[in-house]
Protein backbone atom coordinates (compact mmCIF):
# COMPACT_ATOMS: atom_id res chain seq x y z
CA UNK A 1 0.00 0.00 0.00
CA UNK A 2 1.29 3.16 -0.53
CA UNK A 3 0.87 6.50 1.75
CA UNK A 4 0.36 10.00 1.03
CA UNK A 5 0.70 13.06 2.76
CA UNK A 6 -0.22 16.43 2.12
CA UNK A 7 -0.48 19.39 4.32
CA UNK A 8 -1.89 22.22 2.29
CA UNK A 9 -3.02 25.58 3.48
CA UNK A 10 -6.12 24.76 4.22
CA UNK A 11 -6.46 20.91 4.51
CA UNK A 12 -4.38 18.38 6.18
CA UNK A 13 -4.84 15.10 4.32
CA UNK A 14 -3.77 11.51 4.23
CA UNK A 15 -4.50 8.85 1.93
CA UNK A 16 -3.65 5.15 1.22
CA UNK A 17 -3.60 4.08 -2.43
CA UNK A 18 -3.87 0.15 -3.25
CA UNK A 19 -2.01 0.26 -6.62
CA UNK A 20 -2.62 -3.78 -7.25
CA UNK A 21 -6.83 -2.98 -7.41
CA UNK A 22 -6.81 1.14 -8.04
CA UNK A 23 -7.95 2.02 -4.77
CA UNK A 24 -7.84 4.81 -2.76
CA UNK A 25 -8.72 5.54 0.72
CA UNK A 26 -8.63 9.58 1.41
CA UNK A 27 -8.91 10.98 4.66
CA UNK A 28 -8.84 14.74 5.37
CA UNK A 29 -10.15 17.58 7.65
CA UNK A 30 -10.32 21.50 7.07
CA UNK A 31 -8.03 23.72 8.82
CA UNK A 32 -10.05 25.58 11.79
CA UNK A 33 -10.79 29.10 10.41
CA UNK A 34 -12.52 31.78 12.20
CA UNK A 35 -15.77 33.30 11.32
CA UNK A 36 -15.43 36.37 9.74
CA UNK A 37 -11.55 35.77 8.60
CA UNK A 38 -10.16 35.22 5.03
CA UNK A 39 -8.01 32.71 5.69
CA UNK A 40 -5.02 31.49 8.38
CA UNK A 41 -1.35 32.78 9.39
CA UNK A 42 1.15 30.21 8.36
CA UNK A 43 1.87 29.77 12.11
CA UNK A 44 -1.54 28.84 12.42
CA UNK A 45 -2.06 26.09 9.57
CA UNK A 46 1.30 24.67 10.91
CA UNK A 47 -0.12 24.55 14.05
CA UNK A 48 -3.26 22.83 13.48
CA UNK A 49 -2.00 20.77 10.74
CA UNK A 50 0.66 18.85 13.49
CA UNK A 51 -2.92 18.29 15.73
CA UNK A 52 -5.18 17.17 12.90
CA UNK A 53 -2.36 14.84 11.28
CA UNK A 54 -2.14 12.17 14.16
CA UNK A 55 -5.81 11.79 14.32
CA UNK A 56 -5.82 10.96 10.81
CA UNK A 57 -2.22 8.91 10.36
CA UNK A 58 -4.46 6.90 13.05
CA UNK A 59 -7.62 6.46 11.00
CA UNK A 60 -5.39 5.33 7.53
CA UNK A 61 -3.38 2.86 10.14
CA UNK A 62 -7.20 1.00 10.89
CA UNK A 63 -6.40 -0.06 7.10
CA UNK A 64 -3.18 -1.22 7.45
CA UNK A 65 0.76 -0.51 8.10
CA UNK A 66 1.76 -2.12 5.29
CA UNK A 67 3.59 0.76 3.60
CA UNK A 68 5.62 0.38 0.59
CA UNK A 69 5.88 3.78 -0.05
CA UNK A 70 5.40 6.96 1.21
CA UNK A 71 4.44 10.14 -1.59
CA UNK A 72 4.36 13.47 0.18
CA UNK A 73 4.27 17.42 -1.24
CA UNK A 74 6.59 19.65 0.03
CA UNK A 75 5.76 22.74 -1.94
CA UNK A 76 2.45 24.70 -4.49
CA UNK A 77 3.64 24.07 -7.47
CA UNK A 78 7.36 23.42 -9.41
CA UNK A 79 8.67 27.01 -9.52
CA UNK A 80 12.04 27.78 -8.57
CA UNK A 81 11.62 29.56 -4.52
CA UNK A 82 8.20 27.79 -4.46
CA UNK A 83 7.40 27.46 -0.89
CA UNK A 84 5.13 27.87 1.72
CA UNK A 85 5.77 26.13 5.88
CA UNK A 86 2.51 24.45 6.22
CA UNK A 87 4.04 21.97 3.93
CA UNK A 88 6.81 21.65 6.10
CA UNK A 89 4.28 19.08 8.29
CA UNK A 90 3.69 16.69 5.85
CA UNK A 91 7.31 16.20 4.95
CA UNK A 92 8.66 15.92 8.46
CA UNK A 93 6.13 13.61 9.23
CA UNK A 94 6.74 11.29 5.96
CA UNK A 95 10.55 11.51 6.23
CA UNK A 96 9.67 10.02 10.21
CA UNK A 97 7.34 7.42 8.74
CA UNK A 98 9.49 6.34 6.20
CA UNK A 99 12.67 6.19 8.26
CA UNK A 100 10.53 3.71 10.63
CA UNK A 101 8.51 1.82 8.70
CA UNK A 102 11.65 1.16 5.81
CA UNK A 103 9.36 2.63 2.76
CA UNK A 104 10.72 5.05 -0.06
CA UNK A 105 10.00 8.36 0.10
CA UNK A 106 9.39 10.16 -2.97
CA UNK A 107 8.49 13.82 -2.86
CA UNK A 108 6.13 16.07 -5.01
CA UNK A 109 4.64 19.71 -5.59
CA UNK A 110 0.89 20.12 -4.38
CA UNK A 111 -0.05 21.11 -7.86
CA UNK A 112 0.87 17.87 -9.28
CA UNK A 113 -1.01 15.58 -6.83
CA UNK A 114 -3.87 17.83 -8.07
CA UNK A 115 -3.28 17.36 -11.26
CA UNK A 116 -2.83 13.46 -10.46
CA UNK A 117 -5.81 13.18 -8.16
CA UNK A 118 -8.00 14.37 -11.05
CA UNK A 119 -6.88 11.85 -13.55
CA UNK A 120 -7.21 8.93 -10.84
CA UNK A 121 -10.67 10.09 -10.54
CA UNK A 122 -11.98 10.75 -13.66
CA UNK A 123 -10.10 7.01 -14.68
CA UNK A 124 -7.36 9.05 -17.14
CA UNK A 125 -4.50 7.63 -15.36
CA UNK A 126 -3.06 6.88 -18.65
CA UNK A 127 -2.71 10.43 -19.98
CA UNK A 128 0.20 10.44 -17.99
CA UNK A 129 1.95 8.91 -21.17
CA UNK A 130 1.20 11.85 -23.10
CA UNK A 131 0.70 15.82 -23.64
CA UNK A 132 -2.20 17.14 -22.06
CA UNK A 133 -3.70 20.23 -20.56
CA UNK A 134 -4.66 20.80 -17.11
CA UNK A 135 -6.36 23.68 -15.30
CA UNK A 136 -5.77 24.12 -11.50
CA UNK A 137 -7.70 26.28 -9.89
CA UNK A 138 -7.78 26.64 -6.65
CA UNK A 139 -7.39 28.96 -3.63
CA UNK A 140 -3.64 29.57 -4.22
CA UNK A 141 -3.99 29.58 -8.16
CA UNK A 142 -5.45 30.03 -11.57
CA UNK A 143 -3.10 28.19 -13.73
CA UNK A 144 -3.36 26.30 -17.01
CA UNK A 145 -0.65 23.77 -17.29
CA UNK A 146 0.36 21.75 -20.53
CA UNK A 147 1.56 18.55 -18.60
CA UNK A 148 4.11 16.04 -20.30
CA UNK A 149 5.38 12.77 -19.05
CA UNK A 150 8.44 13.32 -17.02
CA UNK A 151 11.01 10.37 -16.13
CA UNK A 152 11.96 12.32 -12.86
CA UNK A 153 9.03 14.11 -11.85
CA UNK A 154 5.90 11.70 -13.59
CA UNK A 155 4.20 14.54 -15.09
CA UNK A 156 5.76 17.24 -15.69
CA UNK A 157 3.79 21.25 -15.39
CA UNK A 158 4.42 24.06 -17.72
CA UNK A 159 2.27 26.87 -16.69
CA UNK A 160 0.81 28.55 -20.34
CA UNK A 161 -1.41 30.69 -18.26
CA UNK A 162 -1.91 32.10 -15.22
CA UNK A 163 -3.16 34.91 -13.04
CA UNK A 164 -2.08 38.02 -12.55
CA UNK A 165 -3.30 38.99 -9.65
CA UNK A 166 -6.47 37.39 -6.91
CA UNK A 167 -6.74 33.82 -7.62
CA UNK A 168 -10.34 31.96 -8.48
CA UNK A 169 -10.61 30.79 -5.21
CA UNK A 170 -9.28 33.81 -3.28
CA UNK A 171 -12.46 35.93 -4.98
CA UNK A 172 -14.62 33.57 -4.33
CA UNK A 173 -13.92 33.08 -0.77
CA UNK A 174 -13.64 37.13 -0.11
CA UNK A 175 -17.38 37.44 -1.97
CA UNK A 176 -18.21 34.62 0.50
CA UNK A 177 -16.69 36.00 3.84
CA UNK A 178 -18.43 39.23 2.83
CA UNK A 179 -21.38 37.80 2.91
CA UNK A 180 -20.81 36.25 6.21
CA UNK A 181 -20.15 32.68 5.12
CA UNK A 182 -18.11 29.74 6.59
CA UNK A 183 -14.52 29.50 5.13
CA UNK A 184 -13.36 28.07 2.51
CA UNK A 185 -16.58 29.02 1.30
CA UNK A 186 -16.83 27.37 -2.62
CA UNK A 187 -19.22 25.06 -1.27
CA UNK A 188 -21.81 27.55 0.31
CA UNK A 189 -21.23 30.34 -2.96
CA UNK A 190 -22.53 26.81 -5.06
CA UNK A 191 -25.56 26.18 -3.39
CA UNK A 192 -26.37 30.06 -3.41
CA UNK A 193 -25.32 30.39 -6.85
CA UNK A 194 -27.50 27.55 -7.66
CA UNK A 195 -30.63 29.38 -6.75
CA UNK A 196 -29.95 32.72 -8.31
CA UNK A 197 -32.04 33.43 -11.80
CA UNK A 198 -29.90 36.04 -12.51
CA UNK A 199 -28.37 36.24 -15.73
CA UNK A 200 -24.51 38.10 -16.64
CA UNK A 201 -22.64 39.28 -19.34
CA UNK A 202 -19.62 38.95 -18.10
CA UNK A 203 -16.01 39.93 -20.15
CA UNK A 204 -13.16 38.78 -18.22
CA UNK A 205 -9.67 40.91 -18.31
CA UNK A 206 -7.12 39.31 -20.00
CA UNK A 207 -3.25 40.12 -20.58
CA UNK A 208 -2.47 37.88 -23.52
CA UNK A 209 -3.76 34.56 -21.94
CA UNK A 210 -3.37 35.48 -17.97
CA UNK A 211 -6.52 36.30 -16.80
CA UNK A 212 -7.41 39.26 -13.73
CA UNK A 213 -9.89 38.45 -11.22
CA UNK A 214 -8.98 41.93 -8.83
CA UNK A 215 -12.66 43.67 -10.02
CA UNK A 216 -14.65 40.98 -8.48
CA UNK A 217 -14.46 42.01 -4.98
CA UNK A 218 -15.65 45.44 -5.65
CA UNK A 219 -18.25 44.31 -7.93
CA UNK A 220 -19.53 42.04 -5.11
CA UNK A 221 -19.28 45.00 -2.38
CA UNK A 222 -21.27 47.30 -4.96
CA UNK A 223 -24.21 44.48 -5.43
CA UNK A 224 -24.58 44.08 -1.88
CA UNK A 225 -24.70 48.40 -1.14
CA UNK A 226 -27.21 47.98 -3.87
CA UNK A 227 -29.77 45.20 -1.63
CA UNK A 228 -28.29 42.42 -4.48
CA UNK A 229 -29.30 38.61 -2.97
CA UNK A 230 -26.75 36.51 -1.60
CA UNK A 231 -27.75 34.30 -4.05
CA UNK A 232 -27.49 37.00 -7.00
CA UNK A 233 -24.01 37.84 -5.92
CA UNK A 234 -23.02 34.16 -5.49
CA UNK A 235 -23.54 33.86 -8.95
CA UNK A 236 -21.89 36.75 -10.13
CA UNK A 237 -18.70 35.16 -8.46
CA UNK A 238 -19.31 31.75 -10.33
CA UNK A 239 -20.10 33.32 -13.83
CA UNK A 240 -17.14 35.87 -13.93
CA UNK A 241 -15.07 32.62 -13.06
CA UNK A 242 -16.96 30.48 -15.55
CA UNK A 243 -16.60 33.04 -18.26
CA UNK A 244 -12.17 33.19 -17.46
CA UNK A 245 -12.29 29.31 -17.19
CA UNK A 246 -13.80 29.38 -20.77
CA UNK A 247 -12.74 31.91 -22.24
CA UNK A 248 -8.59 30.66 -21.09
CA UNK A 249 -9.77 27.45 -22.35
CA UNK A 250 -10.90 28.39 -26.15
CA UNK A 251 -7.37 30.36 -26.33
CA UNK A 252 -5.26 27.37 -25.27
CA UNK A 253 -6.89 25.83 -27.80
CA UNK A 254 -6.98 27.55 -30.99
CA UNK A 255 -3.06 27.83 -29.98
CA UNK A 256 -2.05 24.65 -28.77
CA UNK A 257 -4.78 22.54 -30.78
CA UNK A 258 -7.23 19.53 -29.35
CA UNK A 259 -5.59 17.90 -26.57
CA UNK A 260 -7.44 15.89 -24.01
CA UNK A 261 -8.27 18.84 -21.43
CA UNK A 262 -8.39 17.92 -17.17
CA UNK A 263 -10.01 20.54 -14.88
CA UNK A 264 -8.84 19.78 -11.15
CA UNK A 265 -8.69 21.78 -8.28
CA UNK A 266 -11.11 23.28 -5.71
CA UNK A 267 -12.76 25.43 -7.43
CA UNK A 268 -13.34 23.23 -10.29
CA UNK A 269 -15.31 21.26 -8.18
CA UNK A 270 -18.57 24.29 -8.89
CA UNK A 271 -21.71 22.39 -10.41
CA UNK A 272 -22.27 25.50 -12.59
CA UNK A 273 -19.02 25.70 -13.67
CA UNK A 274 -18.94 21.37 -14.32
CA UNK A 275 -22.13 21.54 -15.99
CA UNK A 276 -21.14 24.40 -18.49
CA UNK A 277 -17.69 23.52 -19.71
CA UNK A 278 -18.09 19.33 -20.30
CA UNK A 279 -21.56 20.66 -21.82
CA UNK A 280 -19.28 23.12 -24.45
CA UNK A 281 -15.78 21.01 -24.60
CA UNK A 282 -14.37 17.71 -24.65
CA UNK A 283 -13.25 17.12 -20.84
CA UNK A 284 -12.69 15.41 -17.71
CA UNK A 285 -13.20 16.88 -14.61
CA UNK A 286 -12.50 15.49 -10.82
CA UNK A 287 -15.41 14.61 -8.79
CA UNK A 288 -15.62 17.17 -5.71
CA UNK A 289 -13.65 14.96 -3.15
CA UNK A 290 -10.68 14.96 -5.91
CA UNK A 291 -10.84 18.53 -6.78
CA UNK A 292 -10.59 19.78 -3.78
CA UNK A 293 -7.04 19.47 -1.46
CA UNK A 294 -6.00 15.78 -0.96
CA UNK A 295 -3.40 13.92 -0.95
CA UNK A 296 -4.64 10.94 -2.91
CA UNK A 297 -2.31 12.30 -6.02
CA UNK A 298 0.64 12.28 -4.33
CA UNK A 299 -0.13 8.80 -3.54
CA UNK A 300 -0.82 7.98 -6.86
CA UNK A 301 2.63 9.67 -8.47
CA UNK A 302 4.32 7.70 -5.66
CA UNK A 303 3.05 4.64 -6.82
CA UNK A 304 3.89 5.45 -10.37
CA UNK A 305 7.91 6.15 -8.85
CA UNK A 306 7.75 2.85 -7.52
CA UNK A 307 7.48 0.95 -10.00
CA UNK A 308 10.64 2.54 -11.71
CA UNK A 309 12.69 1.32 -8.97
Amino acid sequence: MILGIDTSNYTTSVALYDEKNNIAYNFKKLLPVKSGEKGLRQSDAVFHHTMQIRELLSEAFKVTTDISSVGVSISPCDNDGSYMPCFMVGQTIAEAISGVLGAKLFTFSHQRGHVAAALYSCNKLDLINEKFIAFHFSGGTSDALLIEPDDDKIIKCNVIASSSDLKAGQSIDRAGVMMGLPFPCGKHIDELARKSTAEFKIKPSFSGFNPSFSGVENKCIKMQNEGKSKEDIAKYVISYTLSVADKMTEMIINKFGQFPIVYAGGVMSNSIIRKFMTEKYDCSFAEPEFSSDNAVGVAVLAALKEKQI
